[in-house]
């Protein structure tokens, strides 16, 4: 692992090779640790852009959930209300291993038609119903703000102390721009994976690889239902599935329809099987390979300085919009202001790649993975391929705070929407964090 702070550059023994996340911006040693002990050490809200108005024909839900994901919330809403799923909206993916709070939107409901609900769902509370005259969209949001408990910290004081010097310093420099392990999974870090084999295999390996494959980190019953599907049994395979693999489920349902209809399973049939999935999860399968891939340049370009233009560098403002015309002796001020930002590429077919010898290492990347940047239009679904898009390398922080307690280290940050709360953690405690 590299160090890329102001002082000496030097390496650690581990290399997180399933994130591609290899440098740290800042020197210090780091206050080690461990976090999610409980789900409630790891506490979410959503900062969002604009609160309900009370009137509308759109009813938005303030939820707080424990142990579930977003897409698992939504699903049981439709599923209670016998709704479509697209007749729902909302601004973020949150964590599953977490307390979170954010807004949920139902579209054509009164609140007088929820009544009752949350009795119906499982560890999910309805904290606030109210109309409004818009719906809510994938990404309106501001950012989210955290409060996370590190424990075995060995002195929280000095621990504290440490963590305060370097938020101090991610807040004036920024943060390494990272995905974290949700965009991958842990268990099983395979999301990425599935994206590239859409990318370069095919629907067919992509649907192999996301219902078969299976991870000596998962359970050996899950391992079983696995096994039967690269075994060609498919009615095993979905028999065996516990009920929390529900989009597997979905799948091999999918698959053993085709089979039945045709006698065998061809192209489309595994193309219906992506189909059947909810969008937002099966467009995950190429951003996570993006998401790979943008670590990679993230950790190379960070050696060079994170809050400093680099000759080479494509440079964009707060919006994500590329900022053409710049004067080299200024433009390291508005840098350090967080008014522009070195970035590196989310591949896509039409993404730019930067100049100069940046240029040749964003180029080395996609040698090196055997990639050409029309390979991300996933001819067989197009829908499911992306331009790409040039995205910063840094994040500001805002809010910082660094509290010992008897149990350990209360850290409390905001960070833009898009970004990841691991990044900061893995700068406060340097050790792989999920």
């Amino acid at each position: 692992m590299i160090y890329a702070g102001k002082r000496q550059i030097h390496k650690k023994n581990v290399v997180n090779e399933m994130l591609n996340a290899e440098t740290y911006l800042t020197s210090q040693k780091g206050i080690g640790g461990q976090i999610r002990t409980k789900n409630e050490d790891f506490y979410v809200e959503e900062i969002p852009e604009t609160q309900p108005s009370g009137e509308g024909p759109n009813t938005w839900l303030w939820i707080e959930k424990n142990s579930r994901t977003t897409l698992e919330v939504v699903l049981d809403i439709a599923r209670e209300l016998k709704i479509n799923r697209k007749q729902m909206g909302f601004a973020g993916m949150k964590d599953k291993k977490a307390v979170t709070r954010q807004w949920i939107c139902i579209s054509n409901k009164t609140p007088e038609e929820l009544q009752g609900l949350e009795d119906k769902l499982h560890h999910v509370k309805i904290i606030n119903i109210t109309p409004n005259q818009k719906k809510l969209r994938m990404g309106q949001l501001v950012g989210n703000k955290f409060r996370l408990m590190v424990r075995d910290v060995g002195n929280p004081e000095r621990a504290a102390q440490e963590a305060e010097e370097i938020l101090s310093e991610l807040k004036e420099r920024g943060v390494p721009n990272y995905y974290g392990y949700q965009r991958f999974g842990k268990d099983r870090p395979n999301t990425h994976l599935v994206g590239k084999a859409l990318i370069k295999g095919g629907v067919k390996e992509a649907v192999d690889r996301y219902i078969g494959h299976p991870f000596d980190t998962e359970p050996q019953h899950i391992q079983e239902a696995r096994r039967f599907y690269d075994e060609g049994e498919l009615e095993e395979s979905l028999e065996s599935m516990p009920s929390g693999m529900r989009y597997e489920k979905m799948m091999l349902r999918a698959l053993i329809k085709e089979k039945k209809k045709r006698g065998t399973l061809n192209e489309k049939s595994y193309i219906l099987a992506l189909r059947s999935i909810p969008k937002p999860l099966s467009r995950m399968f190429v951003h996570a390979y993006q998401s790979y891939l943008f670590n990679r340049v993230v950790s190379e370009r960070t050696k060079l300085g994170i809050d400093q233009y680099v000759k080479g560098d494509i440079l964009i403002d707060n919006e994500e919009h590329l900022i053409h015309e710049f004067r080299e002796e200024e433009i390291d001020t508005e840098i350090k202001n967080f008014q522009a930002h070195p970035s590196a590429p989310l591949y896509g077919s039409k993404v730019p790649l930067a100049g100069d010898k940046l240029g040749e290492m964003e180029q080395k990347i996609l040698d090196e993975e055997n990639l050409l940047l029309e390979d991300f239009i996933v001819s067989q679904m197009p829908k499911l391929g992306s331009h790409g898009i040039r995205r910063a390398m840094r994040f500001k922080i805002w809010d910082v705070a660094a509290e010992a307690t008897e149990e350990g280290v209360m850290l409390t940050f905001s960070i833009p929407k898009g970004c990841y709360a691991t990044a900061v953690l893995r700068e406060v405690m340097k050790v792989d964090v999920y």
